[in-house]
C-alpha cells in the first residue's frame, strides 16, 4: 500500500472520528472543505469547544460539543469554526462562519440553502460584510448589512444569526471563557 493511500486513508478516519458525533454527512464535507481551503491545511483536527453551563443561559446563540470547534493543526491553535441553522421563509439553511484565532470573522458560507428564493445570501460578495467582525461589532440589516431585492427573510436571518453569535463570542471573551 502506497503512502498516499494510507494518509487518505488516516484522514478519513480521522474525520470519521471528530465528526462521527454530530454534524450530517452532507454538512460534515461542506465544514471540512471549508476549513481547509480557508487555512489551507489538509490535516486539521476539529476539537469540540465545551463551554461552562453557567454561561449558556445568558448566551443569545447556543453553543454546543456540536456547533463551536477548536480548529488545530499540529497542536497549535489556528481558528474556530461555528455550524447552525438559521430560518428562511419556510425552511431551514445551514451556514459556518470561521473565526481566527483573535476570533474575528475570517470566512462565512452558507452550506445548504432550501429555498427557491433568497439564496443570493450565499453569495461571496454579500457574505463579506461580515469579514473582520468580532465580538465587539454589531451587525444589522437596517443599518451596515446590505438588503438584497426578494432576500429579505434570508438576509434578516443571516443577519440576526451573526449579530447573536458576534454577541455570544463577545461575551464569552469577556468572561474569558474563549
Amino acid at each position: 500500500m502506497s503512502k498516499n493511500t494510507l494518509f487518505v486513508g488516516f484522514f478519513i478516519s480521522v474525520v470519521f472520528l471528530i465528526f462521527g458525533f454530530g454534524l450530517p454527512k452532507k454538512i460534515e464535507k461542506k465544514v471540512v472543505k471549508e476549513v481547509s481551503k480557508v487555512f489551507e491545511i489538509t490535516t486539521i483536527s476539529m476539537e469540540s469547544v465545551m463551554i461552562p453551563e453557567e454561561f449558556k443561559k445568558e448566551l443569545p446563540t447556543k453553543l454546543t460539543a456540536d456547533n463551536f470547534y477548536r480548529l488545530v493543526d499540529n497542536s497549535d491553535v489556528v481558528g474556530y469554526a461555528f455550524v447552525d441553522k438559521a430560518p428562511s421563509k419556510t425552511a431551514q439553511f445551514d451556514y459556518l462562519v470561521i473565526f481566527d484565532t483573535n476570533l474575528k470573522v475570517v470566512h462565512s458560507k452558507v452550506l445548504i440553502y432550501r429555498e427557491e428564493y433568497g439564496g443570493e445570501i450565499g453569495s461571496k460578495r454579500w457574505l463579506k460584510q461580515f469579514l473582520g467582525k468580532s465580538g465587539k461589532d454589531r451587525v444589522d440589516h437596517e443599518t451596515n448589512i446590505d438588503a438584497i431585492a426578494g432576500a429579505t427573510i434570508s438576509v434578516r436571518s443571516m443577519t440576526n444569526a451573526m449579530d447573536n453569535l458576534l454577541q455570544t463570542i463577545g461575551m464569552l471573551q469577556e468572561k474569558k471563557a474563549l
